[in-house]
C-alpha cells in the first residue's frame, strides 16, 4: 500500500438542507480516507463520501458527548497518520463557532497538512430561508453574530454591547440564555423590538416563533421551541410579515 500524506481538511456542511453544501465540499468528501462528522450534519450528506472511507460520528446529542474535544483532536492526528486524508465535517461554517481553527492548529502542530472548505453559516441561511434579511436599507446597516454561551457556560458579554446598537443581532447557542438576553434588551428600552427564533432551520423539521423582546419567552414556551435554534433580534424581522402581506395582496388582485 502506497504511503498517503497525513492531511486534515475541515469542511462546512451548511445549515441542514443538503442542497446548501458546496460543490467543493462534495469533491473533498469523495477524496476522504476518514470522515469525522458532527451531530448537526445532515446524515444524507454521508452518501457523498468515498465508499471506502471510514466514517466516525464524533458529535454531541442531547447533551451527551461521544468524544470530548481533546479526544477528537487526538483522533484526527491518529487517523491521518495511519490512513491519510481526514475530513472533519461540521455543520454550518467551521470557522463560525465551529472549532475548525482549533482543530487545524492542533493538526498542524503534529506536521499534518491542513485545509478548509467554508460552509454556508446557519447564522445567515436560516434567517434567509424565513425571508428575514440580516441587513436592509432603512432598517439595519450591519449585523452581529454572537455565541449565546461561552466556553465557561456564561452569557457572552458581547450581547450586552450589541443590545445598545441598531444592528441586527443573531445569537447562536443562546436558547438556554434567552431570559438573560431578554433582560439585556429590555434594559435598553427595546421591549418592542421584533424577535424570531428558528429551530432546525432549512430542514423539514423547521419550527419558528415570531414576537417581540417582551413576548418571545411565552412564544417559545407555547411552541415548545428548543435547541438547535438561532435567535434573530432586529427590525428586519418585520420583513417576513411585510413580504407575506405583499404576496397576499397580489393574490387577491389576481382573484378579482
Amino acid at each position: 500500500m502506497s504511503f498517503k500524506t497525513p492531511k486534515l481538511t475541515v469542511v462546512g456542511a451548511g445549515p441542514g438542507d443538503i442542497d446548501l453544501i458546496t460543490v467543493k465540499a462534495i469533491k473533498v468528501l469523495k477524496t476522504a480516507d476518514i470522515v469525522l462528522y458532527d451531530a448537526l450534519v445532515n446524515e444524507e450528506l454521508l452518501a457523498y463520501i468515498n465508499p471506502e472511507a471510514e466514517q466516525i460520528f464524533v458529535g454531541k446529542r442531547r447533551g451527551c458527548y461521544k468524544y470530548q474535544q481533546e479526544q477528537i483532536n487526538e483522533l484526527i492526528v491518529e487517523k491521518a497518520k495511519a490512513s491519510g486524508h481526514v475530513v472533519r465535517l461540521k455543520g454550518g461554517d467551521p470557522f463560525i463557532f465551529g472549532r475548525g481553527a482549533e482543530e487545524m492548529e492542533y493538526a498542524a502542530s503534529f506536521g499534518l497538512e491542513t485545509a478548509v472548505v467554508p460552509g454556508i453559516s446557519s447564522s445567515i441561511a436560516v434567517a434567509a430561508y424565513q425571508n428575514i434579511p440580516l441587513t436592509k436599507r432603512g432598517s439595519a446597516e450591519s449585523f452581529w453574530v454572537i455565541t449565546g454561551t461561552t466556553k465557561d457556560h456564561k452569557i457572552s458579554n458581547d450581547i450586552e454591547l450589541a443590545a445598545k446598537s441598531n444592528a441586527t443581532i443573531v445569537v447562536l447557542m443562546g436558547m438556554s440564555k434567552l431570559p438573560q438576553i431578554v433582560k439585556l434588551f429590555q434594559a435598553e428600552g427595546k421591549n418592542n423590538l421584533p424577535v424570531a427564533i428558528i429551530q432546525r432551520g432549512t430542514t423539514s423539521r423547521e419550527k419558528i416563533g415570531i414576537g417581540t423582546v417582551d413576548t418571545i419567552e411565552k412564544i417559545v414556551a407555547d411552541n415548545e421551541l428548543k435547541n438547535p435554534a438561532i435567535i434573530v433580534l432586529g427590525e428586519v424581522v418585520k420583513h417576513r410579515d411585510l413580504l407575506n402581506k405583499v404576496r397576499e395582496k397580489e393574490v387577491l388582485k389576481g382573484a378579482i
